[in-house]
């Protein structure tokens, strides 16, 4: 009699610690919503129901990113191999759930550009010549960029790069002409073209890096950036423009580091950047999304449960797992973790609900 009586109050304290955890949401009701904010990177050029990306979109993924080669074998295709297959692999995607799938890609243009000349689409120049060839060659070129995303059935472009071309010495932007210009004027003009272009074929813009990657020395693909001497405040100016003139839908943050900004935390990972700058001081209400978390300024210094901890609670909405630096991450390793975490009041459920409205609100408009 003794042990039913302890079995039942166990019962009844784990459902209340559960429904005190997680207000009136079910357990899989916050899986749900935590899928909603991962966009994944997979293998493959068709889907079908046995490939694990096809579950993980029927379980509620928001986003997956496409690239075209394998980076460990550069000889072997990721996802795109020609037009034709892109368009079928995108509506295989969009096909498996209800619910408006976002399809990324970095497409740039100049180095960065994952649709390529010889695959059948169109060759877009880096931003740097682009600029020097005046607004409408800007608004020719990325309008044949747009629509080549459009034709695809991608709906999320991870452009234009905002970052100033301060530092000449730059190895991640400026040298790789990624950059439009050193004056925020300049990347704001051309930048603007950009975005309005992707806009016209109803597809997402995706301003990077905040609050500034151009005036970094370091590359944070391959570890930790600082940018305490070296970045200036007229970097937050291109997105300040994009925010007050209500043209921008999602912001990508930068893994770089700035004592002044946060004495602890790079800006992914940042309460004082994402929130308090971003959000508070600049007034943006769209959605924010990491730069791939498998960079190793981020995945050399911080585990996994670390870096969704402090990403979430810091203002990200959408956790990028591109699953081309190292090995795989699943889904469910992400989902599980948030979820725990949620259980013991290491992540705010406040925010996960906040980032699934900022999201869906975004996605109505394309």
């Amino acid at each position: 009699m003794q042990k039913k009586v302890f079995i039942l109050i166990a019962l009844v304290f784990s459902f209340n610690f559960n429904l005190f955890a997680n207000g009136s949401y079910s357990k899989q009701e916050i899986e749900k919503m935590i899928s909603k904010m991962v966009i994944l990177g997979f293998s493959g050029e068709n889907i079908n129901p046995n490939d694990e990306i096809y579950k993980n979109i029927k379980s509620g993924l928001g986003g997956v990113i496409l690239f075209d080669k394998d980076p460990n074998d550069k000889n072997k295709r990721k996802n795109v191999r020609n037009k034709e297959q892109l368009k079928k692999l995108t509506s295989q995607l969009q096909a498996i759930s209800k619910e408006k799938l976002l399809i990324s890609i970095d497409q740039e243009g100049g180095i960065v550009q994952r649709l390529k000349k010889e695959d059948g689409f169109v060759d877009t120049l880096k931003a740097s010549e682009v600029s020097l060839n005046g607004e409408s060659f800007a608004k020719q070129t990325y309008g044949l960029l747009a629509k080549d995303l459009k034709e695809s059935g991608i709906n999320t472009d991870f452009a234009p790069v905002v970052d100033l071309a301060i530092n000449k010495e730059n190895k991640v932007i400026v040298t790789r002409g990624r950059s439009f210009g050193e004056s925020s004027k300049e990347v704001i003009k051309y930048s603007s073209i950009f975005v309005d272009e992707l806009k016209k074929q109803n597809v997402i813009s995706v301003l990077k890096h905040f609050p500034g990657h151009g005036s970094s020395l370091g590359d944070s693909h391959l570890g930790f950036v600082d940018i305490t001497n070296t970045w200036n405040e007229k970097e937050l100016e291109p997105y300040k423009y994009f925010i007050k003139n209500n043209k921008v839908d999602m912001i990508m943050s930068a893994h770089v580091y700035n004592k002044n900004l946060d004495a602890i935390n790079p800006a992914t990972l940042s309460y004082n950047i994402n929130t308090k700058l971003l959000r508070n001081k600049l007034g943006f209400q769209g959605v924010l999304v990491s730069d791939d978390l498998q960079m190793y300024a981020i995945s050399k210094h911080y585990n996994l449960k670390q870096t969704l901890t402090l990403a979430i609670n810091s203002g990200v909405n959408m956790l990028l797992f591109a699953n081309q630096l190292s090995k795989p991450i699943t889904l469910k390793e992400i989902v599980d973790t948030v979820y725990d975490q949620v259980l013991n009041k290491e992540i705010s459920l406040e925010q996960i609900i906040k980032s699934n409205e900022r999201i869906n609100k975004m996605m109505v408009k394309y």
